[in-house]
């Protein structure tokens, strides 16, 4: 059973919701994080061409950084996985 509380919007071990709970510092940072990422990708909004070799392919830059960064995260595990 749950101890009772006798007064109004406490929880049974004396603890209130609220922002300061809800607050942790790993949600703090992905929230940050997602602010640095809107900021990033609307800062990079002119188009950029990129030679394949042969072809020239025209894109957002942050489209096109977005991708490289993706290739390397593929790569970066695909390495660690190798290593264990």
């Amino acid at each position: 059973m749950t101890p009772k509380t006798s007064q109004k919007g406490t929880r049974a071990r004396g603890r209130r919701g609220g922002l300061a709970e809800a607050m942790t510092p790993a949600r703090v940072t992905v929230l940050v994080l997602a602010v640095l990422a809107l900021i990033f990708i609307f800062e990079n909004t002119r188009e950029t061409e990129i030679r394949l070799l042969v072809p020239l392919v025209t894109m957002p830059l942050w489209l096109a950084l977005l991708a490289m960064g993706l290739i390397g995260a593929l790569f970066g595990a695909y390495f660690m996985s190798r290593r264990r």
